[in-house]
């Protein structure tokens, strides 16, 4: 199993209150992140793209930010946590051109991440009359199978869709190296991971909270993929999942980083924002959130495997259950109202002590992938 981090631009109106520059802290803090889990051996760092999530997620323009990042890093991968490439959202050729981009300024690091969107508040914000999520679905998929064309034809067919189109047209750049970048989609539904498979591609699993999710998606994604028809150059056998990580030197300062941390309100914005996730019943309704963690709230959700924390031991048999259940990748969510400091700590920790018993494969799974194409 693999490692990565993910970075989102988190600014809670807790953080704006102590902080008057706390968007700009924000961010310039996860490029921080990403530099010192390159240095710690982390594999992966995913950049989201949200748009309009004033309290949850401010990082609009991740290829900007990657691009920043393509120069700061040495070795991790770095990946599109989405591109959102709905023609209204971004143009798809435009999507092209920046994947291409990014690949070459990291040097064959770039991992090709896509999706429709979690949330109707920002998605349906690009596309007036339409009022059911269900629409994108059909606007993805006339979509994604025409980046290996534009990325590899030396000129483009064109396309003629229902809801975008382009004559004959040479894309450029090409991509750096052979074939083109890893190609991944974000999947909030179990019928997602099926159909990402059958198509080749590698699963974000933003939507998996806990290990025993792994049997489902496993099951869905891990059988079709045998009988993938990649709409890409070769077929991205990988099933990444997210969970928040915090590790500190004892047991004892990790529970009460992540009492400290806020984890109610990051989930109750989960649950706003993404409002085509699946979600338990009965939760409160954004304004209202979540109540406060408190220690014995912590506990329980480590003993329920929805949190990584605690130990650097801990922490290591906490991810070996991942690995067991057949993950291919686990990525931690990273900032949750965590401070800097104790961040950068998780990410030294994890690097000395964790991902050197797991991960013991220099290469990455994605670039073994691309070299078979």
């Amino acid at each position: 199993m693999e490692f990565g981090i993910f970075v989102q631009g988190y600014v809670p109106d807790t953080r704006r209150a102590v902080d008057p520059q706390a968007e700009h802290h924000a961010l310039m803090d996860e490029t921080e992140y990403v530099i010192q889990a390159d240095k710690s051996g982390f594999k992966y760092a995913w950049a989201s793209e949200h748009h309009f999530l004033e309290q949850y997620s401010h990082l609009s323009a991740n290829e900007v930010f990657l691009g920043y990042l393509a120069h700061a890093t040495e070795r991790i991968h770095l990946g599109s946590g989405i591109f959102n490439p709905l023609a209204k959202v971004n143009h798809p050729v435009k999507v092209a051109e920046k994947v291409a981009m990014l690949d070459h300024l990291s040097k064959g690091r770039f991992e090709f991440g896509t999706g429709r969107g979690a949330g109707s508040h920002e998605i349906l914000g690009f596309l007036p009359g339409i009022e059911d999520m269900n629409a994108t679905k059909e606007m993805w998929e006339e979509t994604v199978a025409e980046f290996p064309k534009m990325f590899l034809q030396e000129e483009y067919e064109g396309f003629q869709g229902k809801h975008w189109s382009l004559p004959p047209r040479k894309v450029f750049p090409k991509p750096y190296g052979p074939s083109h970048p890893a190609m991944w989609y974000a999947a909030g539904s179990p019928s997602s991971y099926a159909m990402a498979a059958k198509k080749g591609l590698g699963v974000l699993g933003f939507s998996v909270q806990r290990v025993q999710d792994m049997e489902w998606v496993l099951e869905q994604y891990k059988g079709a993929i045998t009988e993938a028809e990649p709409v890409g150059g070769f077929v991205n056998d990988n099933v990444m999942v997210t969970t928040t990580a915090i590790c500190a030197e004892t047991h004892e300062k990790a529970v009460q980083i992540a009492v400290n941390s806020g984890l109610n309100r990051l989930q109750s914005l989960v649950f706003y924002y993404h409002d085509t996730f699946p979600k338990p019943e009965g939760l409160p309704v954004w304004p209202e959130m979540l109540p406060d963690f408190n220690e014995e709230i912590v506990e329980l959700l480590i003993e329920e495997e929805l949190l990584v924390c605690g130990d650097p031991d801990e922490v290591l048999a906490q991810c070996r259950r991942w690995e067991q259940a057949g993950a291919d990748q686990l990525s931690f969510g990273i900032p949750v109202g965590v401070a800097k400091e104790d961040v950068l700590t998780t990410l030294k920790l994890v690097g000395e002590h964790v991902i050197p018993e797991i991960d013991t494969d220099p290469v990455h799974r994605t670039t073994r992938f691309r070299q078979t194409a």
